[in-house]
């Protein structure tokens, strides 16, 4: 879970604690119902104490957010007037982007499971057909998702609904322009170059070092779009500084450039926060967020996301906003339960940890 503890600031770390999770709870991030990460967990991804978690959690609770339950964890009870239902919510290491996670690691129990109730409870909603972005339903739990673990601010309207990371490449290719020069990390994951190709755009391999793109390369790159993966760029396996990154805005800035940013690998961080994302810190919004879904629930799953900065949406509704959703309104509805119930958090918490002690 994203949630930054400033150690040099005067507020003590559970306040802060306390307030980012107080504020996620009232935008909406965190559902009625829902269950807050485990005090372990937070306190392994904020790098504080356990009992610094619980005094937080305390506040929480003594304030009406949430309710402890014994052997169980904590909850939030706080219920906000809003225009949409609230949804029942059931209360309970890095390879290539396109590795096959073994048979024995997909959860098929869990997801057998919701994929029985959301049989049950969508019925034949399922065989409608998609809207042309996805459905609300989603669209809306992956806000909330984002807004509570990487501090990611959306609207629905800026997310897009894709068939995985591949197809998500050629939509953008095909909305920002076939005829712009694409720039890649050299190393970088061979089919992101074949399906620009494929697409009709060339591509500028970019030499790398061990903090990201090399400066000077990028300086002379004449490349109006930059494809990156700032987490755990596959095969290198290196992570940009957060003076790379910055360089990367800073370039697409004065440039009037636009960054793709191909977040694939970040939620597997086995220590800390996952790294704050080019999309959140963007404040020009020149960057394109993707992540999928193959990597963290099972492969066969092919559905991902795309989000698309307030500025580019006129662009896309005019270029490829005729396309329609790839993904089976059964997936999208068993993707929304996933992820509202917080079972998707605690896969990857239960992965993070075996990786962890292996």
């Amino acid at each position: 879970m994203y949630l930054k503890v400033d150690k040099s600031s005067g507020i003590p770390a559970y306040r802060q604690i306390y307030a980012a999770l107080r504020t996620r709870i009232l935008s909406g991030a965190f559902l009625y119902g829902a269950r807050l990460p485990s005090k372990r967990e937070l306190s392994r991804d904020c790098l504080v104490s356990i009992a610094t978690v619980e005094h937080a959690y305390q506040m929480l609770c003594e304030e009406g957010f949430c309710e402890m339950r014994p052997r169980s964890g904590c909850y939030v009870r706080y219920l906000p007037e809003r225009d949409f239902p609230v949804s029942d919510v059931a209360l309970p290491a890095p390879g290539t982007p396109e590795e096959s996670l073994p048979h024995s690691d997909i959860p098929f129990s869990p997801v057998a499971a919701m994929l029985r109730r959301v049989l049950l409870d969508y019925g034949d909603r399922i065989l409608m057909r998609s809207p042309p972005h996805g459905c609300h339903e989603l669209r809306d739990a992956i806000c909330r998702y984002l807004s509570r673990c990487r501090s990611i601010r959306v609207r629905p309207e800026q997310i897009v609904i894709g068939s995985g990371a591949e197809y998500l490449y050629g939509v953008c290719i095909q909305m920002l322009g076939r005829e712009h020069t694409v720039a890649l990390e050299d190393p970088s994951y061979e089919k992101i170059g074949r399906v620009y190709a494929a697409n009709g755009a060339a591509c500028e391999l970019l030499p790398m070092d061990a903090e990201g793109i090399r400066p000077d390369a990028l300086a002379q790159s004449t490349a109006h779009i930059l494809h990156v993966t700032p987490f755990h760029s596959f095969p290198s396996g290196i992570t940009a500084s957060a003076q790379r990154r910055a360089a990367y805005l800073q370039w697409a800035g004065q440039r009037g450039a636009v960054i793709i940013e191909d977040d694939y690998d970040s939620e597997f961080l086995l220590t800390g926060t996952a790294p704050e994302t080019l999309f959140a810190q963007s404040g020009d919004g020149n960057v394109i967020y993707l992540n999928t879904f193959s990597k963290t629930i099972a492969p066969s799953l092919r559905a991902g996301y795309m989000l698309l900065p307030e500025r580019l949406l006129p662009l896309y509704e005019r270029t490829v906003g005729f396309y329609s959703c790839t993904v089976p309104m059964l997936e999208q509805f068993f993707l929304t339960e996933w992820l509202d119930s917080g079972e998707f958090e605690r896969r990857i918490s239960r992965l993070r940890h075996r990786t962890d002690t292996t």
